[in-house]
Formats: structure tokens, C-alpha cells, sequence
């Protein structure tokens, strides 16, 4: 090739990097852009209510519209008493199944059980609510809601959190149809970052007589923990947002008790629920500021999660 088409092509080679470059930078700044927007219209939104009430909002139960009333506490109890439940339930399943799926589930079974899976997580929230609402509520209030109130209700320490009456929707139903919808998203993620780690691994470690839990425990999960946090994450960033299923099934009372089978509210729920019935600036703002809240509890739990994974990783990493 002649050295001036050798030129030209470097050139051009090197303009469409400089292109390239720069798009992919301006695409991360639009991201930050579009949070720091987000936050903004949201602080803006709330300031009536940040002003009429301050901190007492986060600590009052109250919410009452006649009076001009609002407090936060039952809303963002229930958020984030629905998103522990989910996760509890969620975390162990999903692990289970990705299990079965990469080490002990036939191979002409594994692409049905995974196609099954992806299918459960396209399924829209609205559906998760109805059948919440329709089936698994009455079949939770006749058969397991009794059992519970009956065996946990009495205990000294956990019974309070299992007192009530049957009714079957409830917190508790809330976070385990939240459960069910998270569990397709982790347990996916959880199959795919399994099936990157080097076969040479993991047979090494069965060459030396290691059971398939120890493979599981000592080799697997220290290799793909990264992704399999990054699954849990998305998990609970869902669970954190999740609006129409839970609004179906966890009552929309804006009641705080101590037990789980009780009605409560969520954010998403409380915003779904009264944003279009909202009238005047002081309910609207308070509405604005219930989603504000939500964005920061969102933002506080994923950061803390990003930290501690982190925090992980540079105590492996001074340990070897």
C-alpha cells in the first residue's frame, strides 16, 4: 500500500476513534445529566411539603387530605418491610434454581427450565397482581394465614409479627408476591454468571473430592460474586419500585401495625393509588416528596450494596 493511502486510512481510523470516543463520553454525561435532572424536579416538587412539615414528615404516621395531614412513615415502612420479605424468599430460590439449571438439572431439561424462567420475568406486574389478588390471596387467608396465627402468633419475640386476622392481603402477601416476581430476574442472572466460570475449576475441585455444594460455596460464588450481587441488586432495585402488583394485594391502608398480615401502603402504592386524586399544592407536594424519598432510599441501598461488594473485594485481594 502507498505510504499517502496509508495516511488517509490512519487518519480516518483515527478521526472515527475520536467519534467514537466522544459519543460514548457524551452518553455517560447524558446519564448523569438525566439523574441530576430527576433529583432536581423532584426537590423542586417538594419544597411546599418540606417546608410545611420538615422532618416530621418522615416520622409521622398521619395522612389525612381533609386536614392537610401527611406523614411518610407508613409508606416507607411498608417499602422496604415488603422489599426485605422479598428478597429473603427470593435470594435462596433463585440460588436453587440456577443451581439445578448449571450442575444438576439433565441437559434436555435445562433450555425448557430456562426459557420458563425468562418468560416468568416478561410477565407485565399488573398480571403478578391480579393473580396475587384473585388466587393467592384467598388460598393464603383459608389455609397458611391460619397456621401462622395459630403456631407464630403466640411466640414472645416473632409472635407480634404474625397476629391479626386472615385476610389475606396484607405486607406479608405483598412481599411474597414481590418474591415470585424477583425470583425470574436473579435466579436468570445468577444462571448466566455461573455458566462463565471455567469448567477446569470446577472439575479440579471435584478431582479433589469436593461435593457439589463445596464447588457451589468455596469455588463458584467467590468467582461470580460481582455478578451474582449485581443480580440481587436488580432484584431489589425492582422490588424497591414495584407499583401495580403490590398495590393489588398489600391493602392501601395508611395504618402502621406490627404485624405482617395486617393492610399497609407502600410508596409506589400511595403515589399509583391518590397522585391523580390529588388536590391542592400541599397534597401534591407530598406526593412528589413520598417519590423523592423512594429515589433516595433506592439510591442509599444500591450504594451501600456497590460499597460492601467492594469492600469484599479489597479484603480478597490484601488477603492473597
Amino acid at each position: 500500500m502507498p505510504t499517502f493511502l496509508r495516511e488517509v486510512h490512519m487518519k480516518r481510523h483515527n478521526l472515527l476513534d475520536i467519534v467514537f470516543r466522544n459519543i460514548t463520553r457524551l452518553s455517560a454525561f447524558t446519564v448523569l445529566v438525566l439523574l441530576v435532572a430527576i433529583m432536581v424536579s423532584l426537590i423542586i416538587g417538594s419544597l411546599p411539603s418540606i417546608k410545611a412539615f420538615g422532618f416530621r414528615f418522615l416520622t409521622s404516621a398521619e395522612w389525612n387530605p381533609v386536614t392537610e395531614e401527611f406523614g411518610a412513615l407508613v409508606p416507607i415502612v411498608g417499602t422496604l418491610v415488603t422489599s426485605a420479605i422479598a428478597l429473603l424468599i427470593s435470594i435462596p430460590v433463585s440460588f436453587g434454581i440456577a443451581l439445578f439449571l448449571t450442575e444438576l438439572s439433565p441437559r434436555w431439561l435445562r433450555r425448557p427450565l430456562g426459557i420458563a424462567i425468562e418468560l416468568l420475568a416478561g410477565i407485565p406486574s399488573i398480571i403478578y397482581g391480579m393473580w396475587g389478588l384473585f388466587v393467592f390471596a384467598p388460598l393464603f387467608a383459608e389455609y397458611v394465614q391460619p397456621w401462622l396465627i395459630e403456631k407464630l402468633g403466640p411466640l414472645p419475640i416473632f409472635g407480634p409479627l404474625f397476629q391479626g386476622i386472615p385476610m389475606g392481603i396484607g405486607v406479608l402477601t405483598a412481599g411474597i408476591i414481590l418474591a415470585v416476581m424477583v425470583i425470574p430476574f436473579i435466579a436468570s442472572v445468577m444462571r448466566d454468571v455461573f455458566e462463565v466460570v471455567p469448567t477446569l475449576l470446577k472439575e479440579s475441585a471435584y478431582g479433589l473430592g469436593a461435593t457439589t455444594w463445596e464447588v457451589m460455596w468455596h469455588i463458584v460464588l467467590p468467582y461470580t460474586k460481582i455478578g451474582v450481587a449485581g443480580g440481587i441488586m436488580l432484584g431489589l432495585g425492582r422490588a424497591l419500585g414495584e407499583t401495580m402488583a403490590v398495590t393489588f394485594v398489600i391493602g392501601n391502608a395508611h395504618e402502621l401495625s406490627a404485624s405482617l398480615l395486617m393492610p399497609g401502603n407502600s410508596i409506589s402504592s400511595a403515589l399509583a393509588n391518590e397522585f391523580n386524586e390529588a388536590v391542592g399544592k400541599l397534597y401534591t407536594s407530598a406526593l412528589i416528596e413520598l417519590g423523592l424519598i423512594l429515589f433516595l432510599i433506592t439510591f442509599i441501598v444500591l450504594s451501600l450494596a456497590r460499597y460492601m461488594l467492594y469492600m469484599l473485594t479489597k479484603r480478597e485481594g490484601s488477603t492473597t
